[in-house]
């Protein structure tokens, strides 16, 4: 498939610039894949859609505040960098901006506590930086790190939770699982009196996840590897609620590949690991686990975007894309909802 299959014209006015003041309170577009039929709804309706029995699965993961801001030690030129991925105690994969000032070789200065070299790089024109600190790394990140909200909002994010679910557990992502953005504790509450069940996976949410598509043909595109695990608890949920004829909805994009990279390694039944994935998903592609899925507005060409045209297919989904469009729906990762089922 060609790259501009998934391509559509989005007004700027659209791109959400800043969180709802209530999570629940965003738009919730309902796709029903038996009868074709969307519904305008808003997230707290979508007890509405949920049935006893069924199992509802969410990214546990939490953003760090990685936006970094240093000086190269010998010149004095300024460095931003992204932390992308923990590879050992000291040494992480990072995006730097300019890349010309972070040469294998370079010494940044980010704070008296924390400095770096370049030691390497990796796929894509990614660095590895070896971190030396005098302290502990996490609260020295957490006084001088930024919150890496992306590059197409503008506004300056007043409360950092916001960029947070309300489950957030293990800190390690580059970007917020977005779909989960819209539950309250009060929410998750709710659903589960009713008799749904909840259960969590964690994907570090990396470049992989939101690098663009550079290839014109989709198949040529390979994803950049992501942390992710399942605990023994999780897969023995979704096998019981599978043998008990209930439906496994995922909550994001990160929860979707989870699970299916995993069931693939698995022979088709999801089972603990904790590993790497860079399974891509995009239309032709056979699911193994997922029956319902939760996500957010994507962006045009975007890896997430061939995943959710995947699910359903691309000519109802770009449909429903233009429909929000239409009835101006909030897009991206403040944006609504829309929920596959």
């Amino acid at each position: 498939m060609n790259k501009t299959d998934f391509y559509y014209d989005l007004p700027d006015e659209l791109i959400a610039q800043y969180p709802l003041e209530k999570r629940d309170d965003s738009r919730l577009m309902v796709l029903n894949r038996k009868n074709n039929i969307i519904e305008d709804r808003h997230f707290s309706d979508l007890t509405d859609y949920l049935h006893p029995g069924d199992l509802l699965v969410m990214n546990n993961t939490k953003v760090l505040p990685g936006r970094l801001y240093g000086h190269r030690q010998d010149t004095g030129g300024k460095v931003e960098i992204l932390l992308l991925r923990h590879l050992s105690e000291t040494d992480w994969e990072i995006m730097v901006k300019p890349g010309k000032r972070a040469r294998v070789g370079a010494h940044i200065v980010f704070s008296p506590e924390l400095k770096g070299e370049i030691t390497g790089t990796t796929e894509g024109g990614l660095r590895v930086i070896h971190f030396e600190y005098d302290g502990i790394f996490q609260e020295i990140i957490n006084d001088i790190g930024l919150m890496p909200v992306p590059p197409y909002i503008h506004e300056t994010l007043k409360d950092n939770n916001r960029y947070q679910t309300v489950y957030a557990k293990y800190e390690g992502s580059s970007a917020a699982p977005t779909a989960g953005l819209h539950f309250t504790p009060d929410l998750i509450e709710k659903i589960e009196a009713m008799g749904v069940e909840t259960t969590e996976v964690t994907l570090h949410v990396g470049i992989g996840t939101f690098r663009p598509v550079k290839c014109d043909v989709i198949e040529e595109h390979h994803m950049h590897e992501e942390y992710c695990e399942v605990t023994e608890e999780t897969a023995n949920a979704i096998k019981r609620t599978k043998a008990n004829g209930g439906r496994i909805i995922a909550v994001g994009t990160t929860s979707v590949r989870t699970l299916e990279s995993n069931a693939k390694r698995h022979g088709g039944e999801v089972k603990a690991y904790a590993g790497v994935t860079d399974i891509f998903i995009y239309p032709g592609y056979t699911w193994e686990i997922v029956d319902a899925l939760i996500t957010n507005f994507h962006l045009p060409e975007s890896t997430l975007l061939m995943l959710v045209s995947a699910f359903y297919n691309r000519e109802a989904v770009m449909k429903a894309y233009q429909t929000a469009i239409d009835r101006k729906y909030r897009f991206f990762s403040f944006g609504d909802a829309m929920l596959i089922e």
